[in-house]
């Protein structure tokens, strides 16, 4: 009896308006999130030309490889891509450790200054010193035209720092406890103990801070400019967007160029500006499937503790 009652209610017409309502408004969710990207990925694979037209939606309608190819004829794209690569992967990984270590200290309540530290950190969130004196600091630093630059400046996140410490402090007690009974010492604690049983708000801060260095490419700017073998790929990107801006304006079309001496692949700004938001956003789509239940469940936690 309380199965068929169950069932009934379940089947009821309020129940399956719900139903209906909440599938058709996640499809809505699903379309708008999804759509932006799937224009991008139409106009980078359509000609630059017929996409002039306009009409270009969700799918190209004239497929050509025209628009990778001007972008990977740089012969500087290569370069730049490695070192992308190498300050996302030695960012992030010193990056979440250093800031796991002082997440580590200031969870723990013997430590007298935990407050202290907590408020100066929290207050650089809201106040900094402005870009000329930043700037002054890495000159003194003489970290200028210098690959650290990538890594030292940023190596302490403060909301990543909140993450890893409201996870910590929702570990119980007696782990710690008995780590200390056994002769082991914070370090020792840190490394075998806090480090496994925090891997789902490790792999959310990595994820922040792995799009922040992939995508970074203002300090390229600021500070390694003049030094082509540190430019990083987003770097070379918006220098390409600047010049095909440049190009387009100068021609007589005025939204079109030709690429190249032979004068036979055309692109546009447009064009290029979606081919290289595919090119930037693909790697971190690729690593975020492997993230998510650790992103969700660590984003939960730090939510509900902090």
């Amino acid at each position: 009896m309380k199965e068929s009652s169950a069932k009934a209610r379940y089947n009821s017409l309020p129940d399956k308006i719900f139903d209906i309502s909440n599938i058709v408004f996640m499809l809505l969710i699903v379309t708008v999130t999804l759509y932006p990207f799937l224009n991008m990925f139409a106009l980078s694979f359509n000609d630059a030309n017929d996409s002039i037209r306009g009409g270009i939606y969700a799918w190209p309608r004239m497929w050509t490889w025209d628009n990778y190819s001007y972008i990977f004829n740089e012969a500087s794209i290569y370069h730049a891509t490695l070192i992308s690569a190498l300050r996302t992967i030695i960012g992030t990984i010193t990056s979440v450790f250093c800031t796991a270590m002082l997440a580590y200290t200031i969870s723990r309540q013997e430590y007298v200054l935990r407050k202290f530290v907590t408020v100066i950190a929290i207050f650089t969130m809201y106040f900094s010193g402005g870009l000329i004196p930043g700037y002054l600091l890495i000159k003194e630093l003489h970290m200028i035209n210098s690959f650290w630059v990538y890594i030292i400046p940023g190596i302490i996140g403060v909301f990543n720092m909140i993450v890893i410490r409201s996870f910590i402090e929702g570990l119980p007690d007696g782990i710690m406890e008995s780590a200390k009974i056994d002769g082991a010492g914070d370090f020792t604690t840190f490394m075998r103990i806090v480090l496994p049983l925090t891997v789902p708000a490790l792999a959310t801060v990595a994820l922040f801070v792995a799009v922040y260095q992939w995508n970074s490419w203002f300090d390229v700017f600021l500070y390694n400019s003049s030094h082509l073998n540190l430019s990083t790929l987003q770097y070379e990107l918006m220098k390409i967007l600047q010049t095909s801006n440049t190009a387009a304006s100068s021609t007589n079309a005025g939204d079109q160029f030709a690429a190249g001496q032979s004068g036979v692949t055309a692109v546009t700004p447009t064009s290029i500006r979606a081919t290289m938001t595919i090119i930037a956003s693909l790697p971190i789509i690729m690593v975020y499937p492997f993230l998510q239940k650790y992103f969700v469940k660590g984003m939960t936690v730090g939510g509900v503790k902090g």
